[in-house]
């Protein structure tokens, strides 16, 4: 997806894509850090959970998605995209 808008010049949508794997890495991480992806008790004052209780296989799943965000913001036709769009739009 993230190289079909690169393909089109679309640095809206290839940077909309990059947030995707971005938000996949961080939620991963969050479902692996903490069972049911909740890190704080609401029953209980927002008590912060035990860390370390999470589905381990999500550690996979986070690590997929890092790579593939970083390998997007290492791109040079990404990187070329952005610099005109903030020197157009700011």
């Amino acid at each position: 997806m993230f190289l079909d808008y690169l393909e089109k010049d679309d640095f809206v949508g290839a940077d909309m894509a990059r947030k995707y794997l971005q938000m996949g890495f961080t939620r991963a991480r969050r479902y692996y850090n903490y069972k049911g992806g909740r890190k704080y008790d609401a029953g209980k004052g927002y008590k912060p959970l035990d860390k370390g209780t999470g589905d381990p296989g999500k550690a996979i799943s986070a690590a997929i998605f890092y790579k593939k965000w970083k390998q997007a913001e290492d791109c040079r036709k990404y990187a070329r995209l952005k610099k005109e769009w903030k020197k157009e739009y700011g």
